[in-house]
């Protein structure tokens, strides 16, 4: 009989496979311990924290995530989480991309009329140059506190 730490109706511990086949109640992974291991000496106010994760199977890991608190530190782990579902999206769907792109280039010659006119050129630069500021906001967001 194999032994495995799972996570298996709200108990965590050696459970045989036997009980391992039962479903759980949960329908959500759940973040069912948090301890803060450190303080950051680089970004001060900053914590890192190592959160224990239990996925819906059972299993349990834990993932270190850095923040000003607890609750700080879980959403930006939830937020990197997020982003590299969508990354791992994006690489599959280039033309997906080139279609936003078109989109993106074209969407404000639309809606300000700018059509033959040189505010069509500052209209679409700025649209694209808002993106731009967007995702590095969002990058440093994330990486904040490591």
């Amino acid at each position: 009989m194999a032994k495995e730490r799972r996570y298996v109706n709200g108990t965590i511990g050696d459970q045989s496979t036997e009980s391992i086949g039962r479903k759980s109640k949960y329908t959500r992974r759940r973040a069912i311990e948090c301890k803060i291991i450190a303080r950051s000496k680089n970004n001060p106010g900053y914590c890192k924290y190592m959160i224990t994760i239990a996925e819906l199977d059972g299993t349990i890991h834990k993932q270190p995530a850095y923040g000003k608190d607890m609750q700080d530190a879980l959403s930006r782990l939830m937020n990197t989480e997020r982003t590299v579902k969508v990354e791992r999206k994006l690489e599959t769907n280039t033309g997906l991309i080139f279609l936003l792109w078109l989109v993106i280039m074209g969407t404000p010659a639309i809606f300000f009329g700018a059509a033959n006119t040189p505010w069509m050129l500052v209209a679409t630069f700025g649209t694209i140059m808002v993106l731009m500021l967007t995702a590095t906001i969002w990058y440093n967001y994330i990486k904040k506190g490591e």
